[in-house]
Formats: structure tokens, sequence, C-alpha cells
């Protein structure tokens, strides 16, 4: 892989993880600040009703965000007694053919992303608390499934080995155990 792509790649890995964090922190801090304003001073509660709504926000944007890193940390569904079915050999080849399905499915799934964006856009929509635009919400799942897509090419595209080392990972678990 060429420095120029590895560069990117890592600054878009770092950025990513930023703002995981950033959002969690943010989210976290709010709903508290939430709470002991509703305990301490509840006839100001009302004042800070748009908390719930940015909190869910949040909440929509660090799932999505995470997806790409769950991902690169086998975090994710797998089959594996099914998976450890198969020879190191035709793993590999099943690896490429689950690559090449999840890149198509992120495709398709940031495809309906931008559909739904681009229509909660012309519509108008604004956020009743945040008085925020309601596509901001949309354009979560549209970059998220874009992050994975990118690792699941990356991985088709033999950049990163990933069945290799979890295919050898998850058989001496099983030895072990």
């Amino acid at each position: 892989m060429s420095n120029r792509l590895q560069f990117v790649l890592k600054n878009i890995l770092f950025l990513e993880r930023f703002l995981i964090v950033f959002f969690t922190v943010s989210m976290i801090s709010l709903y508290g600040l939430n709470v002991i304003v509703r305990e301490i001073t509840p006839q100001y509660a009302s004042i800070f009703a748009w908390i719930d709504e940015a909190s869910r926000l949040l909440m929509v944007w660090v799932v999505f965000l995470s997806l790409g890193i769950a991902f690169d940390r086998g975090r994710h569904i797998a089959m594996t007694t099914f998976i450890n079915s198969f020879s190191n050999r035709n793993f590999l080849y099943f690896g490429k053919i689950i690559d090449l399905l999840g890149f198509i499915f992120s495709l398709y799934c940031i495809w309906l992303g931008l559909k739904i964006t681009i229509f909660v856009y012309n519509s108008g929509q604004v956020s009743p608390t945040l008085n925020i635009p309601m596509f901001v919400l949309y354009v979560a799942p549209t970059l998220g499934f874009l992050l994975i897509s990118i690792r699941y090419a990356l991985s088709f595209l033999n950049f990163k080995n990933r069945f290799n080392e979890k295919h050898h990972l998850v058989t001496n678990i099983k030895e072990d155990g």
C-alpha cells in the first residue's frame, strides 16, 4: 500500500476514533447535566429538554461511526463454527466472497442512506428542540457504511489481511479450549 494511502487511512481512522470518543463523552456529559438539573432544580428542566434529543442524535452517530472499528477488531457477528470448518486455503477464498458481498451490501446501504438524506433535506424537516436540519441524523448511516465499505475493499484487495489472522486466532482458541 502506498505511503499516501496509508497516511489518508491513518487520518481517517484517527478522526473516526476522535469523533466517537468526543460524541460519547458529550452525550454522557449532557445527559448527566440533564439529570442533575431535573433533580436539583426541576423548575428549569423544560429549558434543558433539548438534551434528550441531542443525546439520541449523538447515540445514532456513535453507533454508525463504530461500525468500522467493530469490523476492524472482529467484534461483529460471525459464524465461527461454520467458518472454522473450512481449510485455510478454502477459507481465504470464502473470505474474499464475504468481503465482496459485504462491500456490495455497504454500497447499497450508502445508496439508501443518500436517498433518505436527500429526501429529508428536500423536505426541510427541522428538529423540534435543537432546531437543526433533520437530514444530519441520516448522514450518520451513510457515513458509517462508507467507512465499513472502505474496510471491505481494503480486505478484498489484500491491503488488510483480516481473515488469515482471525482464522488462526479462532482456531487457536478452539484448540486451547
